[in-house]
């Protein structure tokens, strides 16, 4: 079982299990079961889509919030920036228990290297930031706007 923690300091523990498969797929409209399938596409989409993502944690949560009197919307308002994707990785690491052993080593190599390509590809992106010249971006834009559009001699007249 592996746990998150939200916003609001509450621990809420994640679980995998068929009766929960059931819950979630009647609660969120999403099968777990089918989140491996073409891919990983649908898991992909359901990670990117942080709404989705939440809804299917509630449906996880479910007995806990309900004993806390926690609501959907109060469970939701505690999710988000770290914390969201702390809750994201504690449910991955649930899903690949589910599944059984001889899959297991395979999703975590999956998604290690996941992992490591989104750390990659973050890394790549900030050192592009970081060498945006802001001045010459800045004076290339000015210019364009200053030149005068090309003249009508050039542009050749409309087709009838």
């Amino acid at each position: 079982m592996h746990s998150f923690q939200d916003t609001a300091g509450r621990l809420w523990e994640v679980q995998i299990n068929v009766s929960q498969v059931r819950r979630v797929r009647g609660l969120a409209g999403v099968d777990l079961n089918k989140l491996l399938d073409e891919k990983c596409q649908p898991l992909g989409e359901l990670l990117a889509d942080p709404c989705r993502l939440v809804d299917v944690l509630y449906a996880l949560c479910k007995e806990q919030a309900d004993k806390a009197e926690v609501t959907d919307q109060q469970f939701g308002e505690s999710l988000g920036g770290d914390v969201l994707e702390e809750a994201a990785h504690a449910f991955l690491e649930e899903l690949i228990d589910f599944f059984p052993r001889r899959v297991q080593e395979t999703l975590r190599k999956l998604f290690a290297k996941s992992r490591e390509l989104g750390q990659t590809l973050l890394s790549r992106a900030q050192g592009l930031v970081e060498d945006l010249d802001v001045d010459k971006l800045a004076s290339t834009w000015i210019d364009s706007l200053t030149k005068p559009p090309a003249s009508s001699e050039s542009t050749p007249a409309p087709s009838p």
